[in-house]
């Protein structure tokens, strides 16, 4: 709490600008950001990518982006009172869509994704620490539930191709879907209504099984959030 007291707040001075960017740079691994942000375009509507410094949501801004989504929730590092200021002095929207990487989908988060997926001003950019799990769970996610694409089509937004580690903890993603494609769509069942009748977060999480050396290599040594 009071990593998030010292963070969630504007920026005052030369001094506080330093040790949010020192922050952002190597507490929060931004250093590697720098080189690649892992930034890819998911539709004409939709990019997406991993957690963007100030001069990144620059570019973004000048390509049209009008809100940025912000999937991590924790306010603890440099990079969220930077990213603020950013999005304010670009006149970008930016909002709070807070998914887990490691842990079953919340139910009713996927529920109300229909509705916040309708209200968003686009084009947008949908973020969060690497660009790799979370990032690629709520692509796929927009791509089924406001797209209306195809589960296989949407599923690729989760693959290595982006860092993505189906065998990982943050597999349980993949399983997520793997568990709609069997339960559901097998049936005809469409995707909303077998979250809100057939979904069970713990029982997936129970049956999920991830690989040690996948998570070894997640977890540790990339240190993915």
């Amino acid at each position: 709490m009071a990593r998030i007291a010292r963070w969630d707040r504007p920026i005052e001075g030369r001094g506080q600008r330093l040790r949010a960017w020192a922050n952002m740079l190597l507490v929060d691994h931004g250093i590697f950001r720098l080189a690649y942000l892992n930034a890819h375009r998911v539709t004409p509507k939709l990019w997406r990518a991993a957690q963007p410094a100030p001069h990144q949501i620059a570019r973004f801004a000048r390509q049209g982006v009008r809100t940025i989504v912000n999937l991590r929730g924790g306010r603890e590092h440099g990079s969220w009172p930077l990213q603020k200021e950013a999005c304010e002095r670009h006149g970008i929207t930016l909002v709070d869509f807070v998914l887990r990487s490691r842990g079953a989908p919340d139910r009713e988060t996927i529920l109300g994704s229909k509705a916040f997926f309708e209200s968003l001003d686009k084009p947008a950019l949908v973020h969060c620490k690497s660009g790799a799990d979370r990032a690629g769970f709520f692509s796929a996610l927009y791509l089924l539930v406001h797209e209306g694409r195809p589960l296989d089509e949407a599923m690729r937004q989760l693959s290595l191709r982006y860092g993505h580690f189906r065998f990982a903890k943050t597999g349980i993603l993949d399983a997520f879907f793997e568990a709609y494609g069997r339960e559901g769509e097998a049936k005809g069942i469409a995707f909303l209504d077998w979250v809100e009748t057939v979904y069970d977060p713990e029982r997936l999480e129970r049956e999920f099984k991830p690989g040690l050396l996948s998570s070894l290599v997640a977890d540790r040594l990339i240190r993915r959030e």
